[in-house]
């Protein structure tokens, strides 16, 4: 089993029996690192350019490392990576050679050459690389075989001259969470899916606008955008609290978007928009709403059982009386006399 790891700063890696070792590797010229994060090229088709790299070693012992390229991407959480030594490259990773171990004294700092070749039919747009130096360690100190690679290094960026043809592509989707508290609102949770279908790299940042509040892309700052290369699919996620449950809603998407250009600069394309409808349906202010329509016409039914109540009593006794009044036994008179009479 392999684990591989890639790391663009210094590192520690132990092996066992072994003192750690730790290094750096960065883009340097001729005499030593010169401050750069990556390298950014811009080259024709067929044409080539050296680079150099330094591999610095921190360590106490002279280390010997192995020097490799592939191709290079972006992980779901944006971190970029090449691919591990068992996978094949097929792009700007077969762009790059070098020779494929350098010794470094402990402590010292060894510059490598490397050159980037383009081929006659490449295709104009962004291609990405990596180049590491790794140590590759065979067994664990407790007897089991596991083989550990680590690697340190850097992208390599490639702009093959030519049309640049930016495009971004964009789904989403959006559920209603519903707070079962009649007095407080739910939330939207907009689940957004990216893909960059151009050949150039974009740097993207999703939000929306509800309550006149601005909610970013999960993870993302103002500071910090997304970064997709051309084919780059990546799905994010943008919670927006405090959404009152209206029936059917429509919340507005827009992804600010620009060009990434070799010397890091972005210019700006016009944002990518869409509106997102969902089903907010208020399940809590509906129940309140039933129970009071409920407590309502209990309450107009007892008003309206007792009005018929009092109303048969009147009857009853309007008959009573009527009953009284003809009958003379009852009233104590007989008929035509004027007289009444006592009766025992």
């Amino acid at each position: 089993m392999v684990c591989a790891s890639f790391a663009a700063a210094a590192t520690s890696f132990a092996t066992p029996g072994d003192s750690p070792v730790t290094w750096a590797v960065t883009p340097s010229n001729v005499e030593g690192p010169d401050g750069r994060s990556w390298v950014e090229l811009e080259l024709d088709p067929g044409a080539s350019v050296d680079e150099h790299l330094a591999v610095r070693n921190l360590s106490d012992r002279d280390v010997t490392f192995a020097l490799t390229a592939a191709d290079g991407y972006f992980t779901p959480t944006g971190r970029f990576n090449m691919l591990p030594g068992d996978k094949q490259s097929v792009a700007a990773g077969i762009w790059i050679s070098m020779d494929k171990t350098v010794t470094v004294a402990a402590g010292g700092t060894a510059v490598v050459p490397f050159t980037v070749t383009v081929p006659d039919n490449a295709t104009p747009g962004d291609h990405a690389a990596g180049i590491a130096a790794s140590i590759y360690s065979q067994g664990g100190s407790d007897g089991t075989q596991l083989g550990v690679e680590s690697r340190v290094g850097f992208r390599v960026m490639t702009r093959v001259k030519g049309e640049v043809r930016p495009a971004l592509s964009m789904k989403a989707t959006a559920s209603y969470v519903t707070s079962w508290n009649p007095l407080e609102s739910g939330s939207a949770d907009l689940t957004v899916d990216l893909e960059n279908t151009g050949n150039v790299r974009l740097s993207v940042y999703p939000s929306t606008m509800v309550n006149d509040a601005r909610w970013p892309a999960a993870g993302t700052e103002e500071a910090r955008t997304l970064e997709l290369l051309p084919g780059d699919r990546r799905t994010v996620s943008i919670h927006v609290p405090h959404v009152w449950p209206m029936g059917i809603m429509t919340i507005p998407l827009t992804v600010s978007q620009g060009v990434i250009a070799p010397d890091g600069a972005t210019q700006s394309l016009d944002p990518v928009q869409e509106s997102v409808t969902l089903w907010a349906i208020p399940w809590p202010q509906l129940a309140v709403l039933v129970a009071l329509l409920l407590l309502l016409a209990g309450l107009f039914r007892g008003r309206t059982r007792r009005k018929k109540e009092l109303v048969r009593l009147v009857e009853e006794a309007r008959e009573a009386g009527r009953r009284e009044a003809g009958n003379p036994l009852i009233s104590g008179r007989y008929p035509g006399s004027g007289k009444s009479v006592r009766t025992q």
